[in-house]
């Protein structure tokens, strides 16, 4: 139980909702037991009925039928709410604590956990944490309550007899479970391995789909991400198989208690007239107890599972960073400057950043080029804070940026090549920027991108819905539309993260346009892969495993660097 000792997810809810959870088993019992006891005086009713049909003398078995008729669903439909609700509360609350510590670092989680890794922890993790609960421990408990129950009921009668049953019953909640567990151990947690192993192979083979087409290596692709997928579908093969094994024992075994009550039916309740009307009812409540007993032994078998996603998550440690005093965001925002900067993950990890240092005065634009993984976007992430320097610093106006983490979005506005639309309207995605903004600023926003005249034609103009992520617009309408937001945001310093990529030429020349149209009094850090456009920039950076090796003015650096102007040629194409 080593698990439960370090464990930081479940034990505190447990404790936060022990009563509600309390409640959740208690009427899970109750309902199996008016279920029992609908079965047990229909029985007596069937019975007495047939020595004795008037209706006097059958009034209270059928008020006592009814009432348990009523009572077990009233019983079941509490139970389904109660438990629900508890599962929905502790899951809810692991779900916010799960984004939290995803939140709290991306940056860093993102360079130590693989894509398909996190999307793993999100998509299954809390899910069988939640089928622990519901699959697991609730039939386990109920079915140990109702076994308890059963025997003391029929050691009234016969401790014999009692103690048979409790005997039959414990194979059902004790020795097929343990056989399931044994048998699927192993099984189970190579499932849970091979599933998350196809995450993280699908999501490393999508990510890397260019690399795949530009090399004609299609089929590989498809091999690979298929390959844990029919791995994983051949061990489920095989659990489905002894599955059916095994619950087929369990049924031969419920079974054999429905004979024994038979057995000893015909020698306890046949040694007269008034007591043989109790042979039916003692052996018909066995039949709905087979449905509290039959789920204990799969949900047993996949405790390794959640087992191997509750060690997963409490691996998930959040990654802190000591930051100094918080302070107000300055009045002017003066001078970015990058003083000696470097970075690297860890001691073992290569370093991204090396000595680098850079001025950008206000309102200044500057152009970060270079091959992709050479260090653009951590540059970016340096300078908005969301990782700290090895060594050097960034400061704004002087200060550090790590002093101005609470005050970032009044500081820095970020555009990349995939922005954040929701699934609202045009009007609330766009106030996002600024929530206090007025219909006016936002049409004075929409008109500064070029927007209105598309706006205008739409149903329900500025009010009419968007699909998630904006699907049903163009990625040069997406773009233009997170640039309006940006300028309701109204940051001094602009961050634009290769936001024309995968647009067409003449798209991205009038986006272009427009950006550096609008953002003329900003101080704007634009990464790009290409030189198209850069003539619009102050300073012109190139970065090349994470070092500077080439910089200056785009007109001087084309007058005296042989090296830009054969760039610049390939670029456009004329070498």
């Amino acid at each position: 139980m080593q698990w439960l000792k370090n464990d930081h997810w479940v034990k505190p809810d447990l404790k936060r909702y022990r009563w509600l959870l309390f409640w959740s088993l208690a009427l899970g019992i109750l309902t199996f037991m008016a279920a029992g006891a609908l079965m047990f005086t229909s029985g007596y009713l069937i019975d007495f009925s047939a020595r004795m049909p008037l209706f006097a003398a059958i009034y209270v078995p059928v008020v006592l039928t009814r009432a348990f008729g009523i009572g077990r669903p009233v019983f079941q439909y509490l139970e389904r709410l109660t438990s629900h609700n508890w599962v929905l509360k502790v899951t809810s609350h692991m779900r916010r604590k799960l984004y939290q510590v995803l939140e709290g670092d991306a940056a860093f989680l993102q360079a130590h956990h693989q894509t398909g890794d996190l999307l793993s922890l999100l998509a299954d993790d809390i899910g069988h944490i939640q089928n622990l609960y519901l699959r697991t421990v609730f039939p386990a408990v109920v079915a140990g309550g109702l076994t308890l129950i059963a025997t003391l009921l029929l050691g009234w009668f016969d401790w014999l007899f009692a103690l048979w049953i409790a005997l039959l019953l414990l194979v059902q909640i004790l020795l097929l479970p343990w056989w399931s567990l044994l048998v699927e151990k192993r099984r189970k947690s190579a499932q849970k391995r091979l599933n998350q192993e196809a995450y993280v192979a699908l999501t490393d083979s999508v990510m890397g789909l260019s690399d795949w087409v530009i090399t004609h290596r299609q089929a590989a692709f498809v091999d690979g991400a298929v390959a844990k997928p029919r791995q994983l579908a051949a061990s489920m093969q095989r659990s489905k198989q002894f599955q059916w094994v095994r619950d087929l024992i369990g049924e031969l075994f419920f079974g054999l208690i429905a004979v024994s009550f038979l057995v000893w039916t015909s020698k306890y309740w046949t040694g007269g007239k008034l007591i043989a009307d109790w042979v039916g009812s003692f052996v018909l409540v066995v039949f709905p107890l087979n449905q509290a007993f039959s789920g204990v032994a799969q949900g047993v078998s996949e405790w390794p599972t959640s087992r191997d996603s509750l060690a997963h998550l409490n691996a998930l440690t959040p990654v802190t960073r000591p930051l100094p005093k918080q302070l107000p965001a300055p009045a002017d925002v003066g001078t970015l400057t990058l003083s000696h900067l470097n970075f690297r993950y860890d001691q073992a990890s290569a370093p991204l950043i090396t000595d680098l240092s850079l001025t950008i005065h206000r309102g200044e634009k500057l152009a970060i080029l270079g091959p992709s993984g050479m260090g653009k976007t951590t540059l970016l992430q340096l300078v908005l804070g969301d990782l700290t320097p090895t060594q050097g610093e960034v400061a704004l106006a002087g200060v550090n940026v790590l002093a101005y983490q609470a005050q970032r979005s009044s500081l820095f506005a970020v555009l990349d090549q995939s922005p954040f639309l929701f699934n609202t309207s045009i009007l609330n995605n766009i106030r996002l920027g600024n929530e206090q903004a007025s219909d006016e600023d936002v049409a004075a926003a929409l008109q500064a991108v070029q927007l209105t005249d598309l706006i205008a034609q739409l149903p329900q103009g500025v009010n009419t819905p968007m699909a998630e992520s904006g699907f049903d617009f163009s990625g040069g309408e997406r773009q233009r539309m997170a640039l309006a937001r940006i300028l309701l945001q109204d940051a001094p310093i602009v961050l634009l993260d290769e936001p024309t990529v995968g647009l067409d030429p003449l798209t991205e020349q009038a986006l272009l346009e427009t950006m550096f149209t609008v953002l003329r009094d900003k101080t704007v850090l634009w990464v790009t892969h290409h030189l198209q456009g850069v003539s619009r920039c102050d300073q012109v950076i190139f970065l090349e495993d994470g070092v500077l090796t080439m910089a200056g003015a785009p007109r001087e650096l084309a007058a005296t660097n042989a090296r830009y102007r054969r760039l610049y040629a390939l670029d456009a194409g004329e070498a």
